[in-house]
């Protein structure tokens, strides 16, 4: 199969189901290796789809706001051992937590994308960190931190910015 097909492969591969496809799988899928399809993925990018690459694999970014056309960012600050209540409170509300992004002081904005709509997505991406010993990106600011968020409007939207006020979770001056 040349790379115009393969590539076509793949855009028809993430399209289905709006479940994240990984490189791995579609890897095994393609015949190829891994790197073959990070590069077809960016090929794809470049040719102006719109892609995006969550820890679970890739899906095209109009799919994953799904029945939350209504996005937002809620500033955040708390320490790591509050990631999972925090990301638990914003899913259990309804809400698709996109990302995580931090204002480093020598690189500007890191942006992580979490694409988070299940509890149970919550609890496989604590389980990944605490298992990795990976440091999550809000310990590079001390817990200061915003995540988007997709919901159904903009009052689903201040309801779950003032619960996560609640639990104390919000950035406040």
């Amino acid at each position: 199969m040349g790379p115009e097909i393969r590539r076509e492969h793949i855009l028809k591969e993430i399209s289905r189901g709006g479940a994240p496809v990984s490189a791995s799988v579609l890897a095994k899928k393609m015949k190829v290796s891994r790197q073959i399809i990070v590069g077809d993925v960016a090929l794809l990018r470049a040719a102006g789809h719109d892609i995006t690459a969550t820890a679970r694999g890739y899906i095209l970014t109009p799919m994953l706001w799904g029945t939350n056309p209504y996005t937002g960012k809620i500033a955040c600050l708390h320490g790591p051992e509050d990631i999972g209540a925090e990301l638990h409170a914003m899913v259990g509300m309804g809400a698709l937590v996109v990302n995580v992004i931090i204002d480093h002081e020598l690189y500007g904005e890191i942006i992580g994308y979490l694409n988070l709509k299940t509890p149970g997505e919550v609890d496989d991406f604590i389980t990944k960190m605490e298992t990795s010993q990976v440091k999550p990106l809000s310990d590079l600011t001390q817990g200061a931190h915003l995540h988007t968020i997709a919901c159904h409007d903009k009052g689903h939207f201040e309801q779950i910015q003032r619960h996560l006020n609640d639990l104390g979770f919000q950035y406040d001056n």
